[in-house]
């Protein structure tokens, strides 16, 4: 079996390494830079290259490239520290749940502000009381004349004080089984009555932020998809978000960073080596499973899956990186260079097992919706 790239994906990969070290030179931080590099001249020289909405449909203003090319694309600028937060939750998540939900005049009047990468989106799903369970949502959407009313609160929303839409979850039925009941909105962040309020984690950063709605106007044609019929929809969405190759490359440049300073990657010591063996192993793993998903080649629910595996892998990515910088992964911030970095993924890294969905409530899907296991 050969799983060597063809001659024209190893160009297009080629490129994505060098523009993606290129633009990795603008952050402090090349690790997590989907998370938070903001950076939105750099997500529009990416839409210049036409690499944002890579497949989607040309009749719908995407590319009409294929998945594999996506994937290259997209494996190199994470893994290499590209700040392109700006453009990565509308390109992994919003536009395809447009293109599945969407009526043609929503995917006319949004995706191609995506595509130009001149809006940013964030996605309002977790609330105070509500993180993984989305079936206890409490913010509610109330019919108002031609549109809706909201009120409530998100918390954990990923880049919300720099973007023009959210992706809102909502309560629209609060007498339906808690399943039902849940319809979706296309949010203007502009609105009268949102407030974002950025939340700084342990590490500084403040990309999480609280949204609250006070009696927010919502325009009756910016509901997306089926009223009530939230649940399955965003079901769909998660298996986006959470089967990506980003899963397994978040920390990779400071892993490729201690790899290449020799004095903290000594291969003759057979712990280190043992160490190294088990990440390129699993990288390698978890690289197919993505592909495999990618493909259609894996069964439903198979994103919990590679959600697990990617997450608990990055924790470990950040630990090894840690342990071999020894004393010096005590230094905090930029200036303390490559121990600054170590530092901040191995305080960061637990986060990744809970965003998206816990790997203890991904675990229960797994065993209940695929192994079909008693609860």
């Amino acid at each position: 079996m050969d799983f060597s790239l063809p001659p024209e994906l190893a160009d297009l990969q080629a490129e994505a390494r060098d523009v993606a070290l290129a633009g990795a030179t603008r952050s402090s931080f090349p690790e997590d830079s989907w998370l938070i590099g903001y950076d939105p001249e750099f997500t529009r020289e990416l839409a210049d290259r036409g690499w944002i909405g890579m497949t989607w449909p040309t009749e719908e203003g995407g590319h009409g490239r294929s998945v594999l090319e996506r994937f290259v694309v997209y494996e190199q600028l994470i893994a290499h520290g590209a700040p392109i937060c700006a453009g990565w939750f509308a390109d992994r998540q919003i536009g395809p749940s447009l293109l599945q939900f969407g009526t043609s005049e929503q995917r006319q009047r949004w995706l191609p502000g995506i595509v130009e990468g001149s809006s940013m989106w964030c996605i309002g799903m977790s609330e105070p009381d509500a993180g993984s369970d989305v079936a206890s949502l409490r913010t509610r959407a109330e019919r108002s004349g031609d549109g809706w009313v909201v009120n409530g609160s998100k918390i954990w929303t990923s880049g919300a004080a720099h973007a023009h839409w959210c992706y809102l979850i909502a309560r629209t039925d609060p007498d339906a089984p808690r399943h039902r009941g849940l319809s979706e909105f296309v949010v203007d962040m502009g609105s009268p009555g949102i407030t974002v309020t950025p939340v700084t984690d342990m590490t500084g950063n403040d990309h999480f932020c609280e949204v609250v709605f006070e009696d927010v106007f919502v325009p009756a044609d910016h509901m997306v998809g089926e009223l009530n019929a939230s649940f399955g929809q965003v079901m769909r969405q998660m298996e986006h978000e959470r089967g990506g190759i980003d899963r397994f490359v978040s920390n990779h440049a400071l892993y490729r960073d201690v790899m290449d300073t020799l004095s903290l990657a000594d291969l003759d010591d057979p712990r280190v080596r043992q160490a190294v063996a088990r990440i390129e192993t699993i990288y390698r793993l978890g690289r197919l499973m993505v592909m495999r998903e990618m493909l259609g080649q894996a069964p439903g629910g198979y994103s919990a899956v590679t959600k697990i595996l990617g997450t608990e892998f990055e924790i470990e990515v950040a630990n090894f990186c840690a342990d071999r910088l020894g004393a010096h992964s005590m230094l905090w911030g930029p200036e303390a260079g490559l121990a600054g970095r170590a530092a901040r993924a191995a305080c960061y890294a637990p986060a990744y097992t809970i965003m998206g969905g816990t790997v203890t409530i991904l675990r229960n899907v797994i065993g209940e919706r695929t192994l079909g296991l008693p609860r």
